[in-house]
């Protein structure tokens, strides 16, 4: 199944106190499977920066933080890293919509877990560029994509991949981790249909 225990809802009556009760429902939850392999492979974080896109109450970002790992979280809600202490030494928190970021910093380490659909198209692949970008050689990118069969097509805001779409994101990476998951289970606002990528690749050195 998904680890998706704490995937918003679709289609959010009111949209800010929506995403008010969704982050602070995720800072005591398990650190996201996809993120805590990530972390294994890409090995001890001290000295190394981890950029975490849509980093929502921060309970990746907090992991994170304790293995070490400089951290450059961004998200666009107000309540961002509820779960963790703005003030730590080795975090730069960016209040930004993925739309509104120009650049990333050059990162040995890049996650989105379940963020990245959140926005069209033309937005997820300029994003996706500068994603790539900011790899530096031998590091890690680690998502969570949605996939044309999840019961959320119907949002035509979003992004919903192929599998060949999905794979031709790591075209010259090299992939360290690839399932794909097409079953029901439950979301923050109850149950749905998930298909879901889930996609960890390297840059080559």
């Amino acid at each position: 199944m998904p680890d998706v225990s704490g995937t918003p809802s679709a289609h959010p009556t009111h949209a800010d106190d929506h995403w008010t009760a969704y982050n602070a429902a995720q800072v005591t939850r398990d650190v996201r499977a996809t993120c805590r392999r990530a972390m294994d492979l890409a090995g001890p974080g001290a000295g190394r920066t981890a950029v975490d896109l849509g980093c929502g109450a921060g309970r990746e970002t907090r992991a994170l933080l304790e293995a070490g790992w400089r951290v450059a979280a961004y998200d666009s809600e107000p309540a961002m890293l509820a779960g963790v202490d703005r003030s730590h030494p080795s975090l730069t928190a960016h209040r930004l919509g993925f739309q509104q970021i120009t650049e990333l910093p050059e990162a040995d380490l890049i996650y989105a877990g379940y963020a990245l659909p959140y926005q069209d198209r033309p937005s997820f692949d300029r994003l996706w560029t500068l994603i790539r970008t900011a790899l530096r050689p031998g590091g890690l990118v680690a998502v969570d994509l949605f996939g044309v069969h999840d019961s959320w097509t119907a949002n035509g805001e979003w992004t919903f991949l192929t599998v060949a779409e999905a794979s031709a994101l790591a075209d010259g990476l090299i992939v360290e981790h690839w399932d794909e998951q097409d079953e029901d289970g439950p979301a923050f606002s109850g149950p749905k249909h998930w298909h879901v990528f889930e996609l960890i690749a390297r840059r080559p050195r």
